[in-house]
């Protein structure tokens, strides 16, 4: 998937600000099925966006940078981007069985001093390897290399890399690449932890000021909602942008990262963020969080 693979302008209207809000996800079933409705103007009330597609690594990058209106990004990214931005409490990626993967070519691999290929080394699936890699790699890994997630798997089928830590619909077809798994990321997680995964978070400029941002909570919610209720008017808009996966494989996407905490992030859910955030802060991964930095407003 690459970045600004497509651009779908979401409704007619103009937004109080003089124009459509920018939106910026994944073409990833998980992102469309939520986003769907929303999308096409048909959430009541709902400010109107104008939509881009594009990889996290590039959505991680537009937030440091202060791109875009309403970013998907990795929660791992937060702490050095809500002082610009604010947590949406909904539209997210949370979730239990859900977690990266890492592949190798042979199975029982031990990746002391091996090459790894990740997605964004400012996404969660690279906090989690790196939480996992402390505990389970004790001479440590080798060189981390980051390039688009869909080029993951052939890279270490080919050889170009020793391992890769996969995420999204991966986890259905590793296995068409001849890969093994060697570890899931979020079974450690949950086994350490019992928390769900922090995956992908939504998060609005704060410049919009708290009454657009509530506005922009609420959208989110009924979106995923509405998807919910009618997913049948969601399919094509999932399967015209999901890469060529087969609607099987779609499907279990959506059900396995669209769920409760994809409306609504709740305590559980904000536990599970302080938890990741707060591990890799003291671990020396990611700046430590300020009093109230995920509070919405």
């Amino acid at each position: 998937m690459s970045a600004d693979s497509a651009v779908s302008p979401a409704a007619a209207d103009e937004s109080a600000g003089g124009g459509p809000l920018g939106l910026v996800y994944s073409p990833c079933p998980n992102d469309t099925f939520t986003f769907e409705a929303w999308a096409h103007g048909r959430v009541p009330g709902a400010p109107p966006v104008e939509v881009t597609f594009a990889d996290i690594d590039i959505t991680n990058g537009m937030a440091e940078r202060g791109e875009g209106d309403i970013l998907k990004v990795s929660y791992a990214v937060l702490p050095w981007v809500l002082d610009a931005y604010a947590l949406l409490p909904c539209g997210g990626a949370l979730g239990r069985g859900c977690g990266p993967l890492v592949l190798t070519r042979e199975a029982g691999v031990d990746l002391t001093g091996k090459t790894v290929a990740v997605p964004s080394e400012r996404s969660t699936a690279y906090l989690l390897f790196r939480i996992w890699a402390a505990a389970t790699v004790p001479g440590g890994v080798g060189e981390i290399v980051v390039m688009p997630f869909h080029e993951i798997m052939p890279a270490v089928r080919d050889g170009k890399v020793d391992a890769g830590l996969v995420i999204h619909e991966a986890r259905f077809t590793y296995q068409n690449y001849g890969l093994h798994s060697l570890a899931d990321m979020g079974e450690h997680w949950e086994a350490t932890t019992g928390l769900p995964i922090p995956l992908g978070a939504i998060i609005a400029k704060r410049s919009l000021g708290a009454p657009t941002l509530r506005r922009l909570a609420a959208a989110a919610t009924a979106s995923v909602r509405m998807a919910w209720e009618a997913p049948e008017v969601s399919r094509p808009y999932v399967l015209e942008h999901s890469q060529e996966l087969e609607p099987s494989v779609a499907e279990q996407h959506i059900a396995l990262y669209v769920n409760e905490f994809t409306a609504e992030l709740g305590d559980e859910g904000y536990a599970a963020i302080r938890g990741l955030l707060g591990r890799a802060a003291d671990a020396g991964l990611v700046p430590a969080l300020a009093p109230g930095a995920l509070d919405f407003v």
